[in-house]
């Protein structure tokens, strides 16, 4: 299936994702809405990590969790979603460690789970691309790439990470607009944390992502830094937990939320 699917809308998106017929990443899909990153834990963890996601609000921006344990549907940010199905692909981790990458949860599912969804910088691309400014990652279709970086997030509980950047190549001067662009976006990480030399950051290969795909850094572009909701996955190695699913890098949850809802104004 090809990425014309952006041109239908996300409760088309996603009963396509629930039917097993898109699995790929979500980078470009449905303009003008939100997509989410995702975690799962077992209740007996998730308020460590909601105090860690409150701590760290440029990495983690919660905008919805599950009401209660257990329930699969989010109604606050779309109709007949199903949690464990609606997300291209999916990671099951247990003790720190991904043992498997799916594309349905169902038969992982437990009456103790708590859903948090997080904002995602997908949503934040269609403001930069109606300002003119190219997305590198769309324009070569590709999941975008993401970093460990040095910077240290607020522990909280058990949880603690470095933060996760993606990034984007620009000009500098289009740098400075997606930073005036962006930071209307608090909902969805907002402004870039960093841009310019990848080793300030402790970034060592530009070329050599951690997650997502290397992209073309062209001569006169630097790269920009955002704060990613990929961030929850390394403190999830770190703590450990014997149990929890995430979304895998750049395979979003689309939501009904238009993005124009994210916005400060």
């Amino acid at each position: 299936m090809q990425k014309n699917a952006s041109l239908t809308t996300p409760a088309a998106i996603r009963k396509m994702v629930r039917e097993g017929d898109y699995t790929g990443n979500t980078s470009g899909f449905a303009p003008g809405f939100v997509q989410a990153n995702l975690v799962i834990l077992p209740k007996q963890y998730a308020f460590d990590f909601l105090q860690f996601s409150q701590a760290n609000p440029k990495a983690c921006p919660i905008i919805a969790t599950s009401r209660i344990p257990g329930v699969t549907d989010m109604p606050t940010v779309g109709e007949d979603i199903d949690i464990r199905s609606d997300l291209p692909r999916y990671r099951v981790f247990k003790q720190g460690q991904m043992v498997e990458e799916v594309t349905d949860i169902s038969n992982h599912w437990r009456d103790d789970l708590v859903t948090f969804l997080i904002g995602c910088s997908f949503s934040f691309e269609e403001a930069l691309i109606a300002a003119g400014l190219e997305i590198r990652n769309i324009s070569e279709q590709k999941n975008v790439p993401m970093y460990v970086t040095n910077m240290a997030c607020q522990s909280a509980g058990i949880f603690h990470a470095n933060m996760v950047v993606s990034m984007r190549p620009m000009k500098p001067a289009d740098a400075i607009r997606a930073i005036q662009i962006c930071s209307r976006f608090p909902s969805v990480h907002g402004a870039p944390v960093h841009f310019g030399d990848p080793a300030a950051i402790g970034i060592k290969d530009i070329n050599k992502p951690e997650f997502g795909d290397a992209v073309t850094i062209n001569d006169c572009e630097v790269p920009v830094f955002w704060a990613c909701g990929v961030t929850p996955q390394v403190a999830i190695a770190n703590a450990a937990p014997d149990f929890c699913i995430t979304h895998s890098p750049g395979h979003m949850l689309i939501t009904d939320i238009p993005n124009s809802k994210m916005a400060a104004l």
